[in-house]
């Protein structure tokens, strides 16, 4: 939810992470103000520019195979996944909501790596617009956050 209360955390410190990052180019305008907002994020919380990687993939869809194959490389600390998919007349903003989050969830358990999942579901273009900011700084905080949990409890 936008501006939910989500609790207090420990200063974290990316210093020393890998994160891998795949962005949907559908709806461009909106995942680049997401990938934006997460890079600023990540370099606040000191993750290196050079230990971030970025791929592009034409839709949300395609997200969780790129991050599958990402993970495979077990270069990565934790993945983040960026997309923005806008409820249109059909039952495709079902399936692909629906289809791309359960992927996403299936690559992070079945790999066992932290998948920070920013990919929109709105209603319409301005209810995506406003939330990409925070939304993208969410992705790096979840994604920092957890690889650093399991970092402890590895």
């Amino acid at each position: 939810m936008f501006e939910a209360d989500k609790g207090q955390t420990t200063p974290l410190d990316g210093s020393g992470l890998r994160i891998g990052i795949v962005q949907a180019r559908f709806n461009e305008g909106v995942t680049n103000g997401l990938r934006d907002a997460c890079l600023a994020e990540l370099a606040a919380l000191g993750v290196p520019a050079g230990n971030i990687a970025q791929h592009t993939v034409p839709g949300a869809l395609e997200v969780p195979l790129a991050l599958r194959w990402l993970a495979h490389r077990g270069e990565y600390d934790a993945l983040i996944a960026l997309g923005c998919v806008i409820r249109g007349e059909t039952y495709h903003f079902e399936l692909v909501a629906n289809e791309s989050a359960a992927g996403i969830t299936r690559v992070g358990l079945d790999l066992d790596i932290p998948i920070a999942n920013a990919i929109l579901t709105t209603e319409n273009l301005p209810q995506a617009t406003v939330r990409q900011i925070e939304k993208g700084r969410d992705a790096a905080r979840v994604a920092v956050e957890m690889a650093l949990l399991k970092g402890q409890l590895a």
